[in-house]
């Protein structure tokens, strides 16, 4: 390992941090826009979101085997290169297809980026001293979601859209110059064999699984597309981990799965991303859609809940230290639960105030958990293993996410057909109450608007669509986020088993790494 200045080296991956999740949540509030200008539906308009996430999730298992062959600093540059070309090509796109593919190429670079500047601060940290060093990453981290909203609703409300990713492109660059001058490697070169074959089956598998959901919003579950799509996905999952608990040299090492800690807090921050990243996605969609509020009134709903989540996230990682990550994720998982129950009674009346309140809550509830459970299950794992542990906890809760966030949109979608079915089902000719007052909304709208009667019962009609559409589409995205309550009830449930490593242990690792391995588990000897 080089001679590290630790403050250059955390600005710098700290940089690259903020600039990805800067952009990921500055697509959201836009994609209500997005949908207008390139004629598209919600569910398609979702894959800017999906296809990054899940661009990042498969990507993410081949990070423990790029820095062990090319290093942080060579790494950082090639991530953050195709970041900066991903921003260039999102913003001179001339149509839907091409921003998709410019949205890729900026998730290779995130999908590299973040388990990298993890894998280092597991480095450069003792575990004694993680819970506040990730806190104050987390201010970094969270300071981005907290002004991205509200500057994205500025920018769209008053200006085009593209001018978010024009923003990325300088951000970029001034970074790998940076990085170019003040980071150094700080883990050490191995130069493993690359699984080809791992990276093809996790790639088929865990695409086939999130195309599959993502489809169902417009085909149906029964689809035979979808269906086949999600058996092709799971078979190919099944593939990818009989590999990697078969091959010398995996792509991304199963074992780290012995480590009840890490096991457990790694599925608890799968179904907190699932939760957390739907919510982001329906939000903006019932705002600006539904309610019709600005862009911008958008954003600056979602900014007193991000402020209050960077605030509290040095707090929690000190707390951490002192208590552990049990009795944090369960009281941020009772506030999340909660608040998410009650964004599955909203209505076409609901207030701006109580959004904003019940968004601000759930913030605050994510704010005790979204470090500290990760980094629990991470204190668990020896050094030798960190990267591949960093990689697996990274890839499942990005999968989680995407798949949260197809899941969600899908559910919306589908129910919305459905109430809008019921609709048409009591709104019918043979009811005489029915016909009588569409006799008389139609005369009223023709004499007002001077137009013959016939006219006035086609305008009446489509009053009574748009009614009933705007209703069905917000009984469907309650009905997503009951889906989403479920998790974080699943959740909750789990956080109860989270132990904390023992204080001899991480003495153990502070002193002599290479010893933590026999003191945390003992793995049976190769024949």
């Amino acid at each position: 390992m080089e001679n590290v200045h630790v403050g250059r080296t955390l600005a710098v991956l700290l940089l690259g941090a903020f600039i990805s999740i800067l952009n990921q949540t500055l697509i959201n509030i836009a994609l209500p826009h997005l949908m207008t200008d390139f004629n598209i539906s919600a569910t398609t308009a979702q894959w800017l979101s999906t296809a990054y996430m899940l661009v990042n999730g498969v990507l993410i298992p081949v990070t423990a085997f790029l820095i062990a062959t090319y290093g942080t600093r060579k790494l950082f540059n090639i991530a953050m290169g195709f970041f900066t070309i991903g921003s260039i090509v999102c913003a001179i796109t001339p149509n839907f297809s091409i921003l998709l593919i410019g949205r890729i190429l900026q998730a290779v670079g995130a999908g590299i980026l973040m388990p990298l500047v993890m894998s280092v601060f597991l480095t450069v940290f003792p575990p004694e001293k993680r819970g506040t060093a990730m806190g104050t990453m987390g201010i970094a981290m969270i300071f981005a979601p907290a002004v991205g909203p509200t500057l994205a609703g500025w920018i769209v409300e008053h200006y085009t859209w593209r001018i978010l990713f024009i923003m990325m492109i300088p951000l970029g660059v001034i970074d790998i110059v940076l990085a170019s001058r003040w980071l150094k490697n700080v883990v050490k070169l191995t130069f493993p064999k690359f699984d080809a074959w791992g990276a093809v089956t996790s790639t088929l598998g865990f695409g086939g699984l999130l195309y599959g959901f993502s489809d169902a919003g417009t085909k149906g579950w029964s689809s035979l597309t979808v269906v086949g799509f999600m058996i092709i996905g799971a078979i190919f999952i099944a593939i990818f981990i009989w590999r990697e608990l078969t091959v010398d040299q995996p792509l991304l090492e199963m074992r780290v799965f012995k480590y009840n800690i890490f096991t457990l807090t790694t599925i608890i921050g799968a179904s907190i991303n699932l939760t957390m990243f739907g919510g982001m996605i329906l939000l903006p969609i019932y705002l600006q859609n539904i309610r019709g509020f600005t862009p911008l009134q958008s954003g600056l709903l979602m900014l007193p809940g991000a402020l209050l989540m960077g605030v509290m996230s040095p707090i929690s990682g000190a707390l951490f230290d002192r208590i552990g990550a049990r009795p944090l994720a369960v009281i941020g998982l009772i506030i999340t639960a909660f608040t998410t129950w009650e964004f599955s009674k909203l209505t076409s009346d609901s207030t701006y105030n109580h959004i904003l309140l019940m968004y601000t809550a759930r913030m605050f509830g994510m704010s005790f958990m979204m470090m500290t459970v990760q980094t629990a299950g991470l204190n668990q794992i020896p050094l030798r293993l960190a990267s591949h542990a960093t990689a697996m906890s990274n890839t499942t809760r990005q999968i989680a996410g995407s798949i949260g966030t197809a899941l969600l949109v899908t559910v919306m979608t589908t129910r919305t057909t459905m109430h809008m079915g019921d609709y048409g089902n009591v709104v019918t000719s043979s009811q005489p109450q029915i016909v009588s007052m569409l006799q008389g909304l139609s005369a009223g709208l023709a004499s007002m608007a001077g137009i013959p009667e016939q006219a006035g019962q086609s305008l009446a009609l489509q009053s009574l669509y748009g009614i009933a559409m705007k209703e069905s589409t917000i009984k469907g995205i309650n009905d997503a986020f009951l889906v989403a309550t479920l998790f974080a009830l699943i959740a909750l449930v789990l956080s109860f088993f989270i132990s904390r490593a023992k204080k001899d242990t991480v003495e153990v690792l502070r002193q002599h790494p290479a010893e933590l391995t026999d003191r945390i588990i003992v793995e049976p000897a190769k024949p």
